[in-house]
């Protein structure tokens, strides 16, 4: 697993053994920002992201490499928060970014009374726990974490149908690559 563009570019990144973290691959990572810079790649300077269920870290950290002005990792497990943090040190990434050791619908009230703002929200639970992602749309659809332009990204398997509407959040887009999709939701 790699850093795809940006100032980090080609640099490896550490992953753990087993299905119990499933990183977002390469590939489908490419088309994600591909998706969300459109060629522009000034697109995400500064940009705020909420990176859910983060796991590896890989899509916040390609965000940062990309020139994001912050990202909050979420991620309950210990095991994989520690392996963030390996991640991030391992870049001597040191700043523009908050690494949250905690369950995402706690997270997510924290920040919202913080006042945080997002530009991007990309949330991948483990695929066998269906629920998380049903609740976590409506959570983040009912919160003040969003802006009139962020844009939701929920990773997912292609088999699984995760919902066309949460609230004020309406899917705009589907991409199917292997075995995952990415399902993006704007305000409608």
């Amino acid at each position: 697993m790699r850093v795809i563009a940006g100032k980090y570019r080609s640099r490896m990144l550490r992953s753990m053994p087993g299905m119990d973290v499933r990183p977002t691959s390469d590939r489908l990572r490419e088309t994600l920002f591909n998706v969300l810079c459109g060629g522009d790649p000034n697109t995400l300077e500064k940009t705020i992201w909420l990176d859910l269920f983060a796991g590896t870290g890989a899509v916040g950290i390609e965000a940062l490499s990309r020139g994001a002005g912050m990202v909050h990792f979420v991620e309950r497990s210990a095991a994989a928060a520690d392996l963030i943090a390996r991640n991030l040190a391992g870049l001597k990434i040191e700043k523009e970014f908050e690494l949250h050791r905690a369950d995402v619908s706690s997270t997510l009230r924290k920040l919202a009374l913080l006042q945080v703002a997002a530009d991007f929200i990309f949330l991948d639970p483990p695929y066998r726990v269906q629920q998380a992602y049903r609740e976590t749309l409506e959570q983040v659809a009912s919160s003040p974490l969003l802006k009139d332009q962020t844009i939701v990204i929920a990773e997912h398997e292609k088999k699984f149908e995760p919902g066309e509407r949460f609230g004020r959040l309406g899917r705009f887009r589907k991409l199917e690559q292997g075995d995952s999709a990415l399902s993006f939701y704007r305000l409608a």
